[in-house]
């Protein structure tokens, strides 16, 4: 399984993650922060699925360019994989004729720009050979993490998320897990922030790796950028043999 960490900036600070992507297999994309931003047009247009984990901005920003960018009359359109509850966000506040044009009615003689397909926690679907599976967890609103499992490996996607539970129960048994990418969104020194938005800490990054049960490599994400520096040294502070630093920009291989 490939996984590429969408870079989301520019210039010489590559590493701070604002917006937040993640590629699967070529054709898999996880939110759609950054895919319209990915300035070859074949890349795009390779990504048939957009698996969507909540209604942030930072996770849906670029969607609307990407499906502006990738349309054709002549061909299947991508299909964004959501919730009820976003599907009903994105046709009222992203797609409405004020924000976005409404691509979900607008006119035209051939292909749609898009179809939507409903997610449900707990209820596996079957994209390709890959096998995607939702889990809530617990953040400002609702919000899916996700285990992604193919013939060679399983990993799981936990961001954004305060501590939580029900996906650490789900992924325990699978066989093949090979890594967590879980976020570490705020410093220690802001955790009543962390809390109230509904984040981690390096503090509760350290409780959730515990709660896994298993010697997995678990990647860290979702790193405020303006903290970054702090975050990546209290993280590894914590002496966890098994962590690594997200880096957008980055391939991974599982």
């Amino acid at each position: 399984m490939k996984v590429q960490f969408l870079a989301s900036s520019v210039g010489k600070h590559s590493t701070l993650q604002f917006l937040s992507s993640f590629i699967i297999d070529d054709f898999i994309s996880i939110d759609a922060g950054a895919i319209g931003l990915l300035s070859s047009i074949d890349v795009q247009k390779q990504i048939r699925h957009v698996v969507l984990s909540h209604a942030h901005i930072d996770h849906i920003a670029s969607l609307p360019l990407f499906l502006d960018t990738v349309y054709d009359t002549h061909s299947d359109c991508p299909t964004v994989h959501a919730s009820e509850d976003l599907q009903n966000c994105l046709q009222c506040d992203v797609f409405n004729n004020r924000l976005w044009p409404d691509l979900l009615h607008m006119p035209n003689g051939g292909s749609p720009f898009l179809k939507f397909s409903t997610l449900a926690d707990g209820q596996s679907v079957q994209l390709g050979n890959v096998r995607l599976t939702p889990v809530s967890v617990d953040h400002v609103i609702p919000c899916f993490g996700f285990l992604i499992e193919d013939d060679q490996a399983a990993i799981a996607f936990v961001s954004d998320t305060a501590p939580t539970q029900n996906i650490w129960d789900r992924i325990r048994n699978v066989e093949n897990l090979k890594a967590v990418f879980l976020e570490a969104s705020f410093p220690n020194a802001l955790q009543q922030l962390a809390d109230k938005s509904m984040h981690l800490t390096p503090h509760d990054f350290a409780g959730e790796v515990d709660k896994i049960g298993r010697d997995v490599s678990v990647i860290a994400i979702h790193l405020k950028s303006r903290f970054r520096e702090t975050i990546v040294e209290e993280l590894k502070s914590l002496g966890l043999a098994q962590l690594e630093i997200g880096k957008p920009g980055h391939t991974y291989q599982f």
